[in-house]
C-alpha cells in the first residue's frame, strides 16, 4: 500500500519518424473507475487470492466444523473483503490527493496489496503526510464499522467470522502502514520530518528508506530470533509471510534509498563538469589540418562543423592515425569521423533534470558540448552522464 508517483517526463519526440512498438502489456484486468480514479487488478494478486484460501480455509473449518469444503469459498470470501480494504485505501490516498490538486493516475491491487499511481505534482512535507495517512485512516474506519456491526452478525456464525476477519484485517493493514519507514505509509512521517528540517525531500527520502530496512530486520528478529531465543521452532506460516512481506519491504526501502540517492547527485550534474575537451575545425579540413591540430592538443577531441557552426561528427583518432603522411592531404577528414546524431549538441551550462531531459530527446550517445556563442568546447557522452547520476557504468 504505497503512493507511486509517476512524473511522465517523456522526450518531444513529435518530429521523430514514426515507429512500429509493439502493444503494451496488460498489468492486470480494468475493473472500471470510481470517482474518475481507473482501477487495475492485477493477475498477481490471485496469488495472494489462493494463499488465503489454502492457509485460511482449514481454520474457518475448525470454526465452523458444519461447513466442511464450504471453508474455502468463506475463505475467499475473506481474500475479498482484504481486496476491498485495500481498495478503499487506495482511494483514501486518491481522493485526499485530489484536494492538492495531485492528479491520480490509477490505483492497481495486487499481490502486496496496492498502489495509487500519480502523475506530476508538487509536494510539501505537510501535504504529503496527509495523503499517505489517509490510507491507514481509512482502514480504522473501516475496522470500527466492522466492530459496530459485530452484533448483528451473530445470528449467522459465517457471517460473524467474516465480519471479525474483517475487523482484524483492517487493523492489521492499517497498524502494519503506519510503520515509520518505507514503503509503508508510515515512512513519510520519517520523510516529512527530515524534509521539514533539512529542506531537502531527497534526505527525507534516505532516511525513511533506511528506517524501511529496519523494520525488515527488526521483523525478521522478532519471527525467527526471538522462539529461537525461548527455544521454540517458528511457525513456519509466519516464516513464509515474513519472507514474503521482508522481501516487499526491503525492495521497496531499498528503491526509496536509490532512487533518494540519483536525485541527490542530479542537481550537482551539468555538461560543463562532465564535458572532455574538444576543438571544433570545418567539415571540410583534410587529415593533414586535423592532424596538426591533434598534434598540439592531443587530450582534446576534434568535432566538425558545418558551414552555419552546427557541429556534424567527431573524429576518430586511431582511423586519423592510420592514415599514410603522403595521403593525409588529399584525405577529406570527413573520411576518418564518426557523425553524430541529428541535434546532438547540448550547451555547457544544462544541468540536473533539464540535462537529463534533453539528452532523453536526442538520438545517440556522444553530444557536442557549446558555450553561449554557440562554439564547440567539449564532448560528453552518454555514458559519463549515467555514471555521474547513478555511480555506475552505463
Amino acid at each position: 500500500m504505497s503512493m507511486s508517483p509517476d512524473t511522465g517526463n517523456s522526450p518531444d519526440t513529435s518530429n521523430s519518424p514514426p515507429e512500429s512498438k509493439p502493444p503494451a502489456r496488460r498489468e492486470g484486468i480494468p475493473l472500471g473507475s470510481i470517482w474518475g480514479v481507473p482501477i487495475v487488478l492485477a493477475y498477481s494478486w490471485f496469488i495472494i487470492a489462493v494463499f488465503i484460501v489454502f492457509a485460511f480455509g482449514p481454520q474457518v473449518s475448525r470454526a465452523i466444523p458444519t461447513l466442511g469444503s464450504a471453508s474455502y469459498v468463506v475463505a475467499f470470501g475473506y481474500a475479498v473483503l482484504l481486496l476491498l480494504s485495500v481498495l478503499v485505501h487506495e482511494l483514501a490516498h486518491a481522493l485526499s490527493a485530489r484536494v492538492f490538486g495531485w492528479p491520480t493516475a490509477k490505483i492497481v491491487l495486487n499481490l502486496w496489496g496496492g498502489h495509487t499511481q500519480f502523475e506530476n505534482f508538487k509536494a510539501t512535507p505537510g501535504k504529503s503526510l496527509i495523503v499517505a495517512l489517509s490510507g491507514p485512516a481509512a482502514n480504522f474506519a473501516l475496522a470500527g464499522f466492522g466492530a459496530l456491526l459485530m452484533p448483528v452478525m451473530e445470528a449467522n456464525a459465517v457471517a460473524w467470522v467474516l465480519t471479525d476477519i474483517f475487523i482484524w484485517a483492517n487493523l492489521l493493514v492499517a497498524v502494519f502502514n503506519i510503520l515509520p519507514g518505507l514503503p509503508l505509509d508510515g515512512g513519510r512521517l520519517v520523510e516529512s520530518a527530515v524534509w521539514s528540517i533539512t529542506g531537502s525531500q531527497e534526505k527525507g527520502t534516505l532516511a525513511a528508506g533506511w528506517a524501511g530496512r529496519i523494520i525488515v530486520i527488526l521483523i525478521v528478529v522478532g519471527v525467527i530470533g526471538v522462539p529461537l531465543a525461548m527455544g521454540r521452532q517458528p511457525d513456519l506460516q509466519v516464516v513464509v509471510i515474513m519472507v514474503l512481506v521482508g522481501g516487499f519491504l526491503w525492495m521497496g526501502a531499498s528503491a526509496s534509498i536509490t532512487n533518494a540517492k540519483l536525485r541527490l547527485r542530479l542537481p550537482h550534474v551539468s555538461a560543463g563538469a562532465l564535458k572532455q575537451p574538444a576543438i571544433s575545425m570545418p567539415a571540410s579540413s583534410n587529415v593533414e589540418q586535423v592532424q596538426a591540430v591533434a598534434r598540439r592538443a592531443p587530450h582534446a577531441f576534434v568535432i566538425l562543423t558545418a558551414a552555419t557552426g552546427q557541429p556534424e561528427a567527431i573524429v576518430d583518432g586511431q582511423a586519423l592515425e592510420q592514415v599514410p603522411e603522403t595521403a593525409a592531404a588529399r584525405t577529406p577528414a570527413a573520411a576518418v569521423s564518426r557523425a553524430l546524431a541529428p541535434g546532438a549538441y547540448i550547451p555547457e551550462w544544462a544541468a540536473g533534470q533539464e540535462l537529463v531531459k534533453y539528452l532523453a530527446g536526442l538520438a545517440g550517445t556522444e553530444y557536442a558540448v557549446t558555450d553561449a556563442d554557440g562554439r564547440v568546447t567539449g564532448l560528453l557522452s552518454q555514458s559519463t552522464v549515467v555514471r555521474a547520476i547513478t555511480g555506475k557504468a552505463s
